[in-house]
């Protein structure tokens, strides 16, 4: 039948005629058509978060500056990052990024910041703030589908002269297209980016781009970043330490977060020519005894070319893996910012009268990916999120700071693990009555070699089961520590108005007294202020006695030295423990001899 010809009327089973037009398979084939995930995101942008006027100026900023630290570290260099932000008309604004990072190569820059889904980090199982390859080309993209213009990118990689050039994306192909590439006389090392945005809008707010770079300082204490706003106002973060961090080590898939689909394209491409062999080296935690494990669960020979394995056969594989239990995956991926400088670079930014901090140990979530957490209550000076009371002035709020892999999440909270993990905690039991109105600033950082985010957008984590226990067991350990030291201090300031009130009816005692003992009044003042002191000293002893310590004066802890002394008293209770519950037959046995021989006597 010809394509679109009309035919004649069908009959319904209602018996009615009805004139219908029947389309053909191969006229429907001629509007089939292939697009590239360029075109997917220019028409879903939102997906990358590229979305609402103040959010999509932050994210634009987000993804730049990650690029920026990721590849300074991956380098071996100091971030010094510098950020403007310039008004050209009503929400129409220009961002310059600069980095002194090790820059991009003739080659990649094209790939890098003009083609969706290219990049570095994607095939690699390793902490890192970027994870698909999209961002900083989803920002190209934007800003020529906002103004038509193109990005202009400075690269330096220090051998050599510079480069400098137009960049913009071809959404048909997915393809970088560069003009204007020409060598500059400068010294210059790194990545300068420029690019302008419409439909954007700059403020100074809890999600802009200042409160960004400000909680990006504090998870990386070791760059320095300055910033311009549109007003032409300057701010520094300042490095508050002289050493990047440790580089992570990629490592390989863990055994019991794969799946049949996986074993099965990895094999395609392993070099290995025996399963055996295959399972060996390219799975974490894989040695001979669990290699032997397999073998017995598995009817097929173990001997064969792993390009060869079928999907059923790959099926028995992922069965035995569920079956045998394997040592938790690798930490060497991770890398925490650590208890000493999360502890400075709170006291340089928020300046609280009271902090602890702590680091979990690693753990695995899904039954493959390690993570960690690392949190911090901070309590007093500017922790807290500061509003306008009106009348009452300004009046503090709960603060939580989120971060994964090192990156502040601000959108999306309340969809997030972390948001639901601090308020599942009953905050009373650690004498914070109030926790929204508190001054109180909450930090938590996830780590791990794949975030499982709940969108491309990269603000929120998704509540998987043993995230959101593990966020809530170290909130609760830290907790305790907060809930000593604010205990402590109400109990000083019960204190003081007890003296207060007692110092407050003394004269009228003394009078009295006088008048009944004629006793010397400077007498029975001494007397009565002593009498109250040792009243206030006898109830701070009791409850010393009742709570173990009295709480005050912890000030500003180093968890290390929290967890050591923890572990030092942990161990004398064990020592003290076993020592009481040892027998001492030898003792007991000479007392009845004793006994006997003097019952003889």
């Amino acid at each position: 039948m010809a394509a679109g010809k009309k035919v004649e009327p069908t009959t319904t089973s209602a018996g009615k005629g009805v004139e219908t037009t029947i389309i053909s398979a191969e006229h429907l084939a001629k509007e089939f058509k292939e697009h590239s995930v360029a075109e997917f995101f220019k028409k879903n942008k939102q997906m990358l978060g590229l979305y609402g006027k103040v959010r999509t100026l932050t994210t634009v900023i987000h993804e730049y500056v990650t690029n920026s630290l990721d590849a300074c570290e991956e380098a071996n260099i100091l971030p010094d990052i510098q950020v403007k932000i310039s008004e050209i008309a009503t929400e129409y604004y220009e961002v310059e990024v600069k980095d002194n990072g090790p820059g991009l190569t003739k080659e990649t820059v094209g790939k890098a910041l003009g083609q969706l889904l290219a990049g570095t980090k994607f095939h690699r199982m390793i902490q890192s703030r970027g994870q698909q390859g999209i961002g900083s080309s989803g920002c190209t993209m934007l800003a020529q589908t906002t103004t038509g213009k193109p990005c202009k990118v400075i690269t330096g990689t220090g051998k050599g002269k510079p480069i400098s050039l137009e960049l913009s994306i071809d959404p048909k192909h997915n393809l970088p297209k560069i003009a204007n590439m020409k060598e500059i006389d400068r010294d210059f090392r790194g990545l300068a980016v420029q690019a302008k945005f419409k439909g954007v809008l700059y403020r100074d707010s809890e999600q802009g781009p200042l409160e960004y770079l400000r909680r990006t300082a504090i998870a990386n204490p070791h760059a320095q970043i300055k910033f311009t706003d549109p007003t032409g106002q300057k701010f520094i973060f300042k490095r508050s330490a002289s050493k990047v961090p440790k580089p992570p080590i990629a490592v390989r898939p863990h055994p019991k977060g794969v799946t049949v689909d996986e074993i099965v394209t990895l094999s395609k491409y392993s070099d290995a020519r025996k399963v055996s062999s295959f399972l060996r080296t390219d799975f974490d935690r894989m040695g001979q005894k669990s290699l032997e494990g397999i073998t017995k669960r598995v009817s097929f020979d173990m001997n064969k070319d792993p390009k060869q394995l079928r999907w059923d056969e790959a099926e028995e594989i992922v069965k035995a893996f569920k079956e045998i239990d394997f040592i938790a995956p690798s930490s060497d991926a991770l890398r925490p910012i650590g208890e000493e400088r999360i502890t400075t670079s709170l006291q340089n930014i928020v300046d609280p009268e009271f902090m602890h901090v702590l680091t979990r140990k690693p753990q695995v979530y899904s039954g493959g990916f390690p993570f960690q957490v690392e949190v911090s209550i901070a309590y007093g000076g500017k922790a807290g999120r500061t509003i306008s009371g009106g009348s009452d002035g300004p009046q503090k709020r709960l603060e939580i700071m989120r971060f994964a892999n090192r990156s502040p999440l601000l959108f999306d909270a309340g969809n997030c693990a972390i948001t639901k993990a601090v308020h599942s905690i009953d905050w009373k039991r650690y004498d914070i009555k109030d926790i929204d109105n508190a001054p109180v600033t909450i930090l938590v950082n996830f780590i791990s070699v794949y975030i499982p985010y709940t969108g491309a957008g990269k603000q929120a984590i998704a509540d998987e089961e043993e995230v959101i226990e593990e966020i809530r067991l170290a909130l609760m350990q830290s907790g305790r520590k907060a809930g000593r030291y604010i205990s402590g201090k109400r109990k000083e300031a019960e204190r003081l108005m007890k003296r207060e009130l007692f110092y407050k009816y003394i004269p009228e005692i003394v009078a009295a007294l006088n008048a009944i003992t004629k006793t010397d009044k400077e007498v029975l003042d001494k007397k009565l202020r002593k009498m109250v002191l040792l009243k206030l000293k006898l109830d701070d002893e009791k409850d010393a006695r009742e709570n173990g310590e009295n709480g005050n004066g912890e000030g500003i802890e180093v968890a290390k030295k929290e967890n050591a002394h923890s572990k030092s008293e942990t161990e004398k209770d064990e020592a003290e423990k076993t020592k009481e519950e040892k027998p001492e037959p030898k003792k007991e046995e000479h007392k009845k001899e004793t006994k006997t021989k003097s019952k003889k006597k």
